[in-house]
C-alpha cells in the first residue's frame, strides 16, 4: 500500500509538471558560465540570493505588430522583473523605454528607488504603435539614459550597465553596428524575442555568450515565466544577508564576496569596516554660496545678515535692508550692499545710538552765513542786521544805513502846520492882552 501510494504521487507530479515544460520560455543553451560578469543560479527559495547592483534599462518594443493585450503582458513581466531585483538608489537602479518609430524615455535611473512606485509609474505606459526602430532605441539609451546625469553611477562603482531588449519583430534600421558599439562600451545586452521576433536579430543585438543573453517565448501569454532565469542570471550570493560580515554602516554584496561602505556624509576608514564622519563644510565639499553649517554628516546652507537663501537652498541673494519694517532708523535709510546706516533729514543730526535724529541748532556757529544776525526759524533760519545796517539783496550781508539832512515833503508840511497854529495861538493871545 505505501508503494502504490508512492507510484501514485510520482505520477502526479510529472502530470503537474508535464503542462509547464511544454509552455516554458527557453534561451538557446543554458550552461553556467564561470567567471562571468554576474553569478549563477542559487534556488529562488534562497534567502541570501539577491541580485548584485545593476543599472538595468529595460527597451520594450510598442510598435503596431504588439496588440494591446499582448502589450499589457509585458507591462505585467516589467512588474515581476522589478518584484525580483533588489531596488535602490545604493543596489539596482532601473529605467524603462519604450520603442516602436519613435523612442520614449518612461522614466531614468535616477527616478524611483522603491518598487512601488516604479511599478506604478509602469502601469501607465501607453503603446506608441507604428515601427520597430530597435537601433534608435539603443542609441538613445547611450545618449540619454547610461549618463550620470540620468542616473547611472560613475566608471569608478564599477556598477554593471545592462539593458534587456524585449520585441517581437525585425528590426527596421541598421541594429548591428549600434548595438556592437554600445556593447564596446562596456553595456551588456540581453535579447528577449516573443513570436515572430527574427532570432537573427536578436543574435545581432545580443551580447556574448549568446546562449546565456538570447531568450525566446512563442507568446507574450509566456514572457512573465522569464523572470525566474533573470532571477537566477541576476542572482548572486548575498553575503551580506548572512549576517558574518564586519561593517559598520553598509554592507555591499559583491559576487560572493562582499565590501564595507559608509552612509552619505561618512568616509570609510582604513581598516575598511569602520566610519568618520566627514566635515561636509570643508571646502570643495560643499556648494553653499556663503555660509555652510554643517550637521551631524550632513549640511546646510546659510546666509550673511542681508542676504536671504534662494530656493535652490545653496545661493544668497542681498535683500533690501531698507525695506519697511526691515530696518530701526527713525529718519532716512541708506541701503549697502546687503547692509545698511541710518540718516537724518537737513536741520536734524545723527544721536551716538545710529539710529535716532535730534533737531540742530541752524544759527550755531559755523552752521549760518549770515554776516550779522542769524534768527532762528523752527529748523531753518534768516539773516538780520544790526541797527543803523540793512540787509543787502542776498539776503546774508549787511550795509551801514546812510541818514540824509535834507527834510522830506511829510516832514515839511508837518513843520508849517506846526508853525501856523503857533502863529494863530499867539495871534489870539495879543488880541486879549489889548482888551
Amino acid at each position: 500500500m505505501r508503494r502504490a501510494f508512492g507510484i501514485l504521487g510520482c505520477c502526479l507530479a510529472l502530470l503537474l509538471l508535464l503542462p509547464a515544460a511544454r509552455s516554458s520560455p527557453h534561451r538557446l543553451r543554458r550552461q553556467p558560465r564561470p567567471g562571468g560578469g554576474f553569478f549563477g543560479s542559487l534556488g529562488a527559495a534562497d534567502p541570501a540570493c539577491k541580485n548584485r547592483p545593476l543599472d538595468l534599462v529595460f527597451i520594450i518594443d510598442s510598435s503596431r505588430s504588439v496588440r494591446p493585450e499582448e502589450f499589457e503582458k509585458v507591462k505585467i513581466f516589467l512588474s515581476k522583473m522589478i518584484d525580483t531585483l533588489d531596488i535602490g538608489e545604493r543596489t539596482t537602479r532601473v529605467a524603462v523605454m519604450n520603442y516602436a518609430s519613435t523612442v520614449k524615455v518612461e522614466f531614468p535611473l535616477r527616478t524611483y528607488f522603491d518598487k512601488a512606485s516604479m511599478k506604478e509609474a509602469v502601469s501607465h505606459i501607453e503603446p506608441l504603435s507604428a515601427g520597430t526602430m530597435t537601433g534608435l532605441a539603443i542609441q538613445t539609451a547611450m545618449d540619454e539614459v547610461f549618463t550620470e546625469e540620468m542616473g547611472t553611477r560613475p566608471a569608478a562603482f564599477n556598477i554593471p550597465k545592462v539593458v534587456i531588449v524585449v520585441t517581437d519583430g525585425r528590426p527596421q534600421d541598421q541594429v548591428q553596428d549600434v548595438a556592437a558599439s554600445a556593447r564596446a562600451a562596456g553595456i551588456e545586452i540581453y535579447a528577449v524575442g516573443v513570436d515572430r521576433a527574427d532570432m537573427q536579430s536578436l543574435r545581432i543585438m545580443a551580447s556574448e555568450p549568446l546562449d546565456e543573453h538570447v531568450f525566446y517565448v512563442e507568446t507574450y501569454g509566456v514572457i512573465e515565466k522569464l523572470t525566474a532565469q533573470f532571477r537566477a542570471t541576476f542572482c548572486a550570493a548575498d553575503v551580506c544577508a548572512l549576517g558574518t560580515h564586519g561593517c559598520e554602516q553598509v554592507c555591499v554584496s559583491s559576487g560572493g564576496s562582499y565590501l564595507c561602505d559608509c552612509y552619505e556624509g561618512y568616509s570609510l576608514n582604513p581598516d575598511k569596516r569602520t566610519c568618520s564622519a566627514v566635515d561636509m563644510c570643508a571646502p570643495g565639499r560643499h556648494e553653499c554660496d556663503q555660509i555652510c553649517v554643517s550637521n551631524n554628516g550632513s549640511y546646510t546652507c546659510e546666509c550673511y545678515e542681508g542676504y536671504t537663501l534662494n530656493l535652490d537652498k545653496k545661493t544668497c541673494s542681498a535683500t533690501d535692508m531698507c525695506a519697511p519694517g526691515k530696518h530701526d532708523c527713525a529718519q532716512v535709510c541708506l541701503s549697502n550692499d546687503g547692509s545698511y546706516s541710518c540718516d537724518c533729514f537737513e536741520g536734524y543730526t545723527l544721536n551716538p545710538d545710529k539710529k535716532t535724529c535730534s533737531a540742530v541748532d541752524m544759527c550755531a556757529p559755523g552752521r549760518h552765513d549770515c554776516e550779522q544776525v542769524c534768527v532762528r526759524d523752527d529748523l531753518f533760519y534768516t539773516c538780520d542786521c544790526y541797527r543803523g545796517y540793512t540787509l543787502n539783496p542776498d539776503k546774508k550781508t549787511c550795509s551801514r544805513a546812510i541818514t540824509s539832512s535834507l527834510v522830506t515833503t511829510e516832514e515839511s508840511c508837518k513843520c508849517e502846520a506846526i508853525a501856523a497854529l503857533q502863529d494863530s495861538v499867539t495871534s489870539r493871545l495879543e488880541a486879549l492882552s489889548t482888551k
